[in-house]
């Protein structure tokens, strides 16, 4: 019995999606009712895919997609990718200048832009010295492909078929600490990540995701895209996140999975509308940051849902490590063990280190990304010679193989030269009532060398005063761990993934300050 091959690149498996399952639907507009079979998807991007050969621009070009989440936004991709460019989807939170920096720095020839972006783009290309040229996308009718440029040459559309080690995916990191680096992600990456995904959560054709984060963030990408592409199975992609409307759409179009990040089930757990009727949800996905035990809990209790919570990078395509389904052991506080990949606990000289010992996390698999575009030093200091690559997170195996993450190891606070991991003092906050959101940093101390600092966001309709939240902190991990100061704030600086950006609260808190 001979065995089966995969598709090897994006475009391989559009088609073999549209062969094999040609009126099975991928994606669902919640707010149009518009639904897309694997069919139209291939004939949609053939369409794209072809006029934007026509520009004459050269294969391996990258592409910039300036939208929110919606069925015109992922086929853009989509058309990009199986024609043999590379995509660049804009970070729409990140700001004037970090689009600016990405615009130029990624070499974009085009920017796909919805209306609702037009502006944000249009100051960003304002600042860069780029020629590059916007086209409309909308929503529901795609992209203006009247407004593209055409050579007057005759292209072979076969001679723009990928490899599958050409790069499909340039995401920007998010860029807590300097510039923003492009992660370059091949076809081979991605589907990898797609396949990871969907056999880790046993997601099959017959199941209907719901995506609640933006595709422009390597979750929202790789996880629900790539995940459903792989699996052939349904993808319901509302045009952002909202709580109020959440249930309504898990029930009406019977949802089965959702990835979301520790922020949003916090939203979810505290907002007080009771569900409709979920029974078609299995399982949620929690990953970009370590979510507090006091939620998980919270959450599952209430809901009766399992949350399957994970590891991911933008530089691994996501998902690194994962619990096993139920019935299999998850272990909460974890983000479950090795799957698709291997993971290492490395010392300083990157030797792997045994269960119970700290040490930084490495990686190694077909999802890791071939390297930083344009920045060979910063590649080099990523991925190492054996094919390990350095996650910058702090944490260790316990002897069942599941990674323990303890914190960043730009982000340790270091005070009296005893090492802290922030997110210990996040989780103690976090179990007081009044505290919806926790995040520690580090402040520059003459005595210790750091301080511990803390900001929180409370629930809305409460008040509490600072010393009892100091008192619950020091009766939860002790005086010397817990903040000297806590800094009751509106709202925490985050990514686009809902990861808290720890290392701009300093600024946030003592701009234009002398610290003491």
């Amino acid at each position: 019995m001979s065995e089966i091959k995969l598709p090897e690149t994006i475009g391989d498996q559009i088609l073999f999606n549209s062969s094999k399952f040609s009126e099975a639907v991928w994606l669902v507009s919640p707010e149009t009712g518009q639904s897309i079979n694997f069919r139209e998807v291939n004939e949609t991007i053939s369409e794209i895919g072809r006029r934007l050969i026509e520009t004459g621009i050269e294969r391996g070009s990258s592409i910039a997609i300036a939208a929110p989440n919606s069925t015109a936004s992922c086929l853009m991709f989509m058309a990009v990718v199986c024609s043999g460019f590379v995509a660049v989807p804009l970070n729409l939170v990140a700001g004037s200048a970090i689009l600016a920096y990405t615009i130029e720095h990624s070499e974009a020839k085009f920017i796909f832009v919805a209306e609702d972006c037009k502006d944000l783009i249009n100051a960003a290309v304002a600042q860069q010295n780029s020629s590059v040229k916007l086209i409309k996308l909308d929503p529901v009718r795609g992209p203006d492909l009247a407004a593209l440029p055409t050579e007057g040459k005759e292209f072979k559309v076969e001679n723009f078929k990928s490899k599958p080690t050409d790069i499909a995916l340039l995401m920007y990191t998010s860029g807590t600490t300097g510039k923003p680096k492009g992660v370059m992600l091949s076809h081979a990456n991605l589907l990898a990540a797609g396949r990871f995904i969907s056999s880790g959560h046993e997601i099959v054709r017959s199941d209907t995701g719901l995506c609640v984060l933006p595709i422009y963030h390597i979750n929202g990408m790789c996880v629900t895209v790539m995940g459903t592409i792989v699996s052939a199975s349904a993808l319901v992609i509302p045009h952002k996140f909202s709580v109020n409307s959440f249930w309504k759409i898990i029930a009406k179009f019977k949802c089965s999975w959702f990835s979301a990040v520790p922020t949003q089930f916090s939203y979810i757990l505290n907002n007080e509308e009771t569900p409709e009727d979920i029974s078609s949800l299995r399982f949620a996905r929690s990953a970009s940051a370590p979510l507090s035990p006091d939620i998980h809990k919270k959450f599952e209790k209430r809901f009766n849902i399992p949350i399957i919570e994970t590891m991911g990078l933008t530089e691994t395509g996501s998902q690194i490590t994962t619990n096993p389904m139920p019935p299999g052991q998850r272990k909460i506080g974890s983000p479950g063990k090795a799957y698709g990949n291997q993971i290492m606990i490395g010392d300083d000289q990157f030797k792997a280190l045994p269960a119970g010992e700290t040490g930084e996390i490495l990686v190694k698999g077909d999802n890791v990304m071939q390297g930083y575009f344009k920045q060979p030093e910063e590649t080099n200091k990523t991925i190492l010679g054996n094919g390990w690559m350095r996650t910058g997170d702090l944490g260790y195996l316990d002897t069942d193989g599941y990674v323990f993450v303890s914190g960043r190891i730009k982000e340790l606070i270091i005070k009296g030269g005893e090492n802290i991991a922030p997110r210990e003092i996040d989780e103690a906050l976090l179990t007081h009532p009044c505290i919806l959101e926790a995040a520690a940093f580090a402040v520059p101390c003459k005595d210790y060398g750091e301080r511990v600092e803390a900001c929180v966001r409370l629930k809305e309709k409460v008040s509490v005063e600072l010393i009892e939240l100091k008192s619950h902190c020091e009766n939860q991990i002790g005086k010397f761990k817990s903040p000297d100061n806590i800094h009751i704030v509106a709202d925490l600086p985050k990514g686009p993934s809902g990861k808290v950006q720890r290392l701009k609260l300093l600024e946030l808190i003592y701009e234009n300050q002398n610290q003491q």
